[in-house]
């Protein structure tokens, strides 16, 4: 870089030096808050832990009992709705099992998902430096334990900011906040209270508003299996021509979610950190409709029509970034 003329040369030399300071102070902070965020997505599958958090999207704010289980290999949760209507939902490795008892119905299907709780962590963290600027912030107490700071913001307008903070002795993510524009908390979540470690028993992990598996018939319970098939994005008759900048395809289910009803795929689309999927299902005799686009708390949705098939793209991220993609989904030339 040329010196100005009118810039005295230690004036210059003094600007330089600490102009590389404080890039080696930022870059050694996002070594440590990478660091950090690999700790927890890699800590999350082998955590034991039981606790209550808070979560608030939008003006819904909910309240939840998190129990969670590794034993012999095997991961178990166990989420438990503290307001409103009682639910429960179980997993057992990769099978959930949502509990609703007041309709007497469960819910059992095979889940991409590797946990329940908490889902803001990254997915992937190779390249995420590209499109984030991530750095270390202080230390706050959250439930009683220290967490440090991690602010993760975007670098385009193609995604959200967020704020993390991590237990960094064993990587548990403490608190949460979805960043949208102006600063807005679109979505946050924070423990209340948490105990890492344990005591956690089998008992703990086990549905407490529903008889028996075995019983369940028996008690009056409707026991509905989604059944679902895993898909490749370019294996079906659509293209994607307007691609999100670090967003890649990440996985695809084809799925009845009723046995009456028409298949519809679900396609996983992610940056690592954020995502959001494409869903397509046949109109199956429904009115058409014109494109349009809404907010569902900190979840963007943009609907659109294309031949005999409706287009639905959900996501935590910005509008103009899901209508972008959504416009550029087109039908496979045979």
């Amino acid at each position: 870089m040329t010196k100005a003329a009118v810039i005295p040369f230690l004036l210059a030399a003094l600007l330089g030096l600490v102009s590389f300071s404080l890039r080696a102070e930022q870059t050694n902070s996002s070594g440590e808050a990478l660091q950090l965020l690999q700790k927890a997505a890699s800590s999350a599958q082998k955590l034991i832990y039981t606790g209550v958090f808070v979560y608030q999207n939008d003006s819904q704010t909910e309240t939840s009992r998190i129990t969670r289980l590794v034993d012999g290999g095997n991961e178990y949760e166990r989420l438990e709705a503290l307001d409103g209507s009682p639910r429960e939902v179980i997993r057992y490795n990769e099978e959930v099992s949502c509990y609703l008892p007041d309709d007497k119905l469960v819910i059992i299907e095979r889940h991409s998902a590797r946990q329940l709780f908490p889902t803001f962590m990254p997915r992937n963290l190779a390249g995420l430096t590209e499109h984030y600027f991530i750095r270390k912030g202080v230390t706050g107490r959250i439930a009683g334990i220290n967490g440090l700071q991690i602010s993760v913001e975007p670098r385009d307008s193609f995604r959200f900011g967020h704020q993390f903070w991590i237990e960094p002795n064993t990587g548990l993510l403490l608190k949460s906040k979805l960043i949208g524009e102006g600063g807005v908390i679109l979505e946050s979540f924070t423990f209340t209270e948490v105990k890492i470690g344990g005591p956690v028993d089998m008992t703990m992990v086990q549905p407490k508003t529903a008889p028996e598996s075995s019983e369940l018939k028996d008690s009056g319970w409707t026991v509905q299996r989604i059944n679902s098939n895993q898909v490749r994005a370019d294996s079906g008759q659509w293209l994607f021509k307007n691609p999100l900048p670090g967003f890649r395809y990440v996985s695809g289910i084809k799925k009845k979610l009723r046995p009456d009803a028409p298949e519809s795929t679900q396609l996983i689309f992610s940056d690592g950190l954020a995502a959001f999927s494409v869903f397509v299902e046949p109109l199956a005799g429904r009115t058409r409709e014109d494109a349009s686009a809404f907010p569902v708390g900190a979840v963007n949705v943009y609907k659109r029509q294309i031949g005999d098939y409706q287009i639905i793209l959900m996501g935590d991220i910005p509008a103009v970034a899901l209508r972008r993609f959504g416009d550029g989904i087109e039908p496979r030339r045979k």
